[in-house]
């Protein structure tokens, strides 16, 4: 029995904490039987073993009486990059719990479950649902729509150096004025709607014009300005940051993927780029 959990990307731009596409890396998790103690074998560094494990201890979270088993985690989403890794690890571990105690949860259930140990809803409700998915996390629970996501390239340029989320985070302010918000918000709404349109040129556009996020974490991550010096030469719509960073998410015609990516690796060859597609299934079983 295997798990399969694809990557994500958040925010998109302005759609802070709130924006969230599933992508096509993955982390898998096969079940191989019981055992007289937690076990998960992967093969990174610095992450737990048994039920210290964030995979484990999220199962154990939803269903503490499971029975130990032996698993095997493998995944090509890097840790720490705004790939959505955590994520990945959290709906993994819902998931684990969901089979082996035979607890039958539904969609809703695994969203709501995920987003109180996640925090909030962008990067868990695409790994769940697939697709592109918009989400709040209200007092009285989690407001959702999935979209389908306009066809376009999508490259990921992946940076050499980890950027921890609760890093990314300190540079943020505390407070913005009511006209720089209201502002912030009229993007995001435009952004929205290009979207669900297919209007790619206009998204792309004011998708780098978000005011909530990029601004204070752009000295961050140099490579987001060193992809958008490249945007008229290389006929892109848009670079933004994935998640916190430090990957570059770059939407771009679907015709010219391979080619744009063959010249960001050439350009940035200190970052991993790949092609990636959009996860329109979520969280499954194989």
């Amino acid at each position: 029995m295997r798990i399969i959990v694809p990557a994500t990307t958040a925010n998109l731009g302005p759609g802070f904490d709130s924006f969230g596409l599933a992508l096509s890396m993955y982390l898998e998790l096969e079940i191989v039987g019981k055992s007289t103690q937690w076990i998960i074998e992967h093969n990174l560094e610095n992450l737990a073993t048994d039920e210290n494990n964030l995979i484990i201890k999220t199962a154990l979270e939803v269903c503490p009486e499971l029975d130990p088993h032996k698993v095997k985690m493998t995944t090509d989403i890097p840790l720490a990059r705004g790939l959505g890794s955590s994520s990945s690890a959290i709906v993994a571990g819902i998931e684990l719990a969901n089979q082996l105690g035979r607890l039958a949860l539904t969609k809703e259930e695994k969203l709501r479950i995920a987003s109180k140990i996640e925090g909030h809803p962008d990067n868990v409700a695409p790994a769940i649902l697939g697709s592109f998915v918009v989400a709040s996390q209200l007092e009285d629970g989690i407001y959702y729509t999935r979209h389908d996501f306009p066809k376009c390239g999508m490259i990921a340029v992946i940076p050499d150096y980890q950027l921890l989320t609760k890093v990314s985070r300190n540079v943020l302010p505390d407070r913005l004025t009511y006209e720089y918000a209201v502002e912030a918000s009229s993007i995001s709404n435009v952004v929205l709607s290009s979207l669900i349109t297919g209007d790619l040129k206009q998204a792309g556009l004011l998708m780098e014009q978000d005011k909530w996020h990029e601004p204070f974490r752009n000295a961050l991550v140099p490579e987001l300005n060193q992809v958008r010096a490249l945007k008229k030469s290389l006929n892109i719509y848009t670079a933004v940051l994935s998640g916190a960073g430090p990957t570059v998410l770059v939407l771009c015609p679907l015709e010219d993927k391979e080619k744009i990516a063959i010249i960001l690796q050439e350009k940035l060859n200190d970052s991993l780029v790949k092609t990636l597609e959009v996860d329109e299934l979520g969280v499954r079983m194989l």
